[in-house]
């Protein structure tokens, strides 16, 4: 006779097994349905590559904007549960008093820059688990900027130049207008992310400006690039909202704006972001060969 704990066991396994096979089911066909989205509402571009070796194929993945209304609803909800997952993992830094006027600026660097060291190396993954679910996103939480007169609000070749950031084949710059530390996190071909933690990776990708660890302007740009070649692949770029820095009334609202130069085309973003809010995948692009199938796309 089977003991009725040892039925209860068995339940309760076989409802667990089948509530993880549902849920795994459902992030799937999210998965298929959201490629199916992007491959209808994506555009493509045919570059030259200015470092020779033929044309390149640059398809840009949809803009949310750019979505049917129950689309755009379907993102929302994805959306909230970014934020919800980036709330729960304990993502959103306590707040730290501003430094007194007067203080030494350098050792109030240094000791901004080890509180980050500490924070990331006890959240580290949290982080990656954070990174791995927004980059599960296939729509663009961007807008493209297209009014001439936007396009010029921001210099970023002069903030670039300021700092001394590099030009390339693929260049990523992201800007924006107060004291708070924004992040840029770009997810590469590799399967690498580049950010303020992972500076360098393997496919060449740099990120050789970072500003606001500190407040240190209200004019601050980060900047990650290829300089001469750039492996074929989809980029994910996001955006984080690292930390709000009390300084000159800066606010916890902020508005950005992103640049993606590949191979000389230029394509520009603004977005709005909250402290506390998940990181934003703001553009995806793919850099592929243009070849004879390709041509027709």
């Amino acid at each position: 006779m089977v003991e009725p704990i040892t039925v209860g066991i068995g339940i309760v396994l076989g409802s667990g097994g089948m509530l993880y096979g549902l849920r795994a089911w459902k992030r799937r066909n999210d998965r298929l349905r959201a490629l199916a989205l992007a491959e209808k509402y994506s555009t493509s571009t045919r570059l030259r590559n200015v470092t020779g070796g033929g044309m390149r194929l640059v398809v840009n993945l949809p803009q949310i904007a750019q979505m049917p209304p129950h689309e755009q609803e379907s993102w929302k909800a994805r959306d909230n549960l970014r934020d919800q997952n980036h709330m729960e993992l304990g993502l959103i830094q306590p707040d730290v008093p501003e430094p007194a006027s007067g203080a030494d600026e350098e050792q109030d660097r240094l000791n901004e820059v080890e509180r980050r060291n500490e924070w990331i190396q006890a959240h580290a993954s949290p982080l990656v688990e954070h990174a791995a679910l927004v980059s599960e996103e296939h729509i663009g939480s961007g807008i493209v900027a297209v009014d001439e007169q936007e396009e010029h609000e921001v210099d970023m070749d002069e903030r670039l130049e300021r700092e001394g950031g590099e030009s390339g084949v693929v260049q990523i710059s992201l800007a924006w207008d107060d004291y708070n530390d924004l992040d840029l996190h770009v997810f590469t071909p590799s399967g690498e992310r580049i950010y303020f933690n992972n500076k360098v990776s393997e496919c060449g990708g740099i990120l050789d400006v970072d500003m606001n660890v500190r407040p240190v302007s209200n004019t601050p740009v980060e900047n990650v690039v290829w300089k001469e070649l750039a492996p074929l692949g989809t980029y994910k770029i996001g955006v984080h909202f690292y930390k709000h820095h009390r300084k000159r009334r800066t606010k916890k609202k902020c508005k950005f704006r992103l640049r993606v130069i590949t191979h000389g085309t230029t394509k520009e973003y603004v977005g709005r972001m909250k402290y506390g809010q998940a990181m934003q995948m703001v553009t995806s692009f793919t850099l592929s060969e243009l070849t004879k199938e390709s041509s027709g796309f």
